[in-house]
């Protein structure tokens, strides 16, 4: 069965490994013309570290990743919030919390990809997906080439997925009204005692802290906005310092030390869940199909996720394509709606910019039961995985 692929981010790249793997013909077509990371970071929960180790790369992911002990939140006046025990996650699942620049985790996916002999074709655009036959979707390029597949897999993103308005209509995603400015923190002095985030929340405004090693860390300062504005990288510094200058110590820290080049503002959006992913012989995955807002932690591991089941589901109905995508898209519709509904959730209380309300929030956040909520994270994170929760 060949398989052709739409997106050499997470999603596509994790898939192509999954698939192959299991011994389907596999081509991947990236629009960018080499590999592209506008992110700073991820954390790999324990549900997509198994999924790591079933591709055969979780051991080198370990190796350049932070083991992350707990997830402190703190009030941007530096006041206890409460912590999340995350070493206790790691028990209830049966895997590490892993934190890693995202830059390292896409090289070591590339490298599992390239080792299996599949090669990441850059520079193909799509301009278009049309309708071949009754039952075959047609990939056209802007170099004027064009493929088709037995299977064609959507993996291309959030903000222009061809896939996604192929198979319902529209792709347009939606501004959620938070920007982030996202940047990689290096130094040659010890700067984190603990690998544990830090969750600094204030009003309309939000800075974590993630580190990797002792010396690295990656961030993220977020602030409320109504609207899409420009992106102007030598602003970045300025706009940071106009917001956080009078937070703690560590957040003034990552913003004036990290190299301005080493920043990128995104304006958020993520898409409403859709009931249908396929059309065809082609279905969405990843952010195509179920981008959540970063509040949610979840968005490179449910593209992990993806990878592993969309493989299984082709693989036990190789004659059956429609039976392989509704048994995908019912494995999954549930987990990833309800991921992006409760990340939406959390972004409306970080970012509000009612003051009393923050106030109150922080005192909620001082009295939660902690235990209980590393217990309902792991039972979630662990649906329709093979872990002992």
């Amino acid at each position: 069965m060949k398989v052709a692929i739409l997106g050499g981010g997470v999603a596509g790249i994790s898939s192509a490994i999954a698939l192959k793997q299991k011994g389907f013909d596999v081509s991947i077509y990236e629009r960018h013309e080499s590999d592209l990371s506008i992110g700073a970071g991820i954390v790999v929960w324990p549900n997509a570290a198994y999924v790591l180790e079933q591709l055969g790369v979780l051991d080198e992911i370990e190796a350049v990743s932070g083991h992350l002990t707990r997830m402190c939140r703190l009030s941007s006046a530096n006041e206890d919030l409460g912590a999340i025990d995350i070493e206790r996650i790691n028990r209830n699942m049966g895997y590490s919390s892993l934190s890693i620049l995202r830059s390292e985790f896409q090289r070591i996916l590339i490298s599992r990809l390239e080792s299996l002999g599949v090669a990441i074709q850059y520079g193909r655009t799509v301009t278009r997906i049309e309708t071949k036959n009754p039952d075959q979707a047609e990939v056209h390029f802007q170099n004027g080439s064009k493929i088709t597949a037995d299977v064609l897999i959507g993996a291309d993103g959030r903000m222009a997925s061809h896939a996604r308005r192929y198979v319902c209509g529209d792709n347009s995603p939606v501004y959620q009204g938070i920007i982030n400015w996202v940047g990689v923190y290096e130094s040659e002095e010890e700067s984190f005692q603990e690998i544990a985030v830090a969750d600094y929340w204030g009003v309309g405004e939000r800075f974590g802290i993630v580190p990797v090693t002792k010396h690295k860390a990656y961030w993220a300062g977020g602030a409320a906005c109504a609207d899409v504005g420009p992106r102007n990288q030598y602003e970045y510094k300025a706009e940071l310092r106009s917001i956080f200058s009078d937070w703690p110590q560590l957040v003034r820290m990552m913003t004036e030390h990290t190299p301005v080049e080493r920043i990128n503002k995104i304006y958020v959006h993520d898409h409403d869940p859709i009931h249908t992913w396929h059309k065809h012989n082609l279905i969405v995955i990843g952010d195509a199909a179920h981008a959540p807002l970063p509040t949610s932690g979840q968005g490179a591991c449910q593209a992990l996720e993806d990878a592993w089941h969309l493989a299984n589901c082709l693989n036990e109905n190789p004659s059956d394509l429609q039976k392989a995508f509704v048994k995908f898209t019912e494995l999954r519709f549930e987990k990833t709606s309800g991921i992006i509904m409760a990340a939406r959730t959390f972004a409306s209380s970080l970012f509000s910019r009612d003051e009393r309300f923050c106030m109150a929030r922080n005192e909620n956040s001082k009295n939660t039961d902690f235990a209980k909520v590393a217990a309902a994270m792991s039972g979630g994170w662990s649906q329709h995985l093979p872990l002992n929760v």
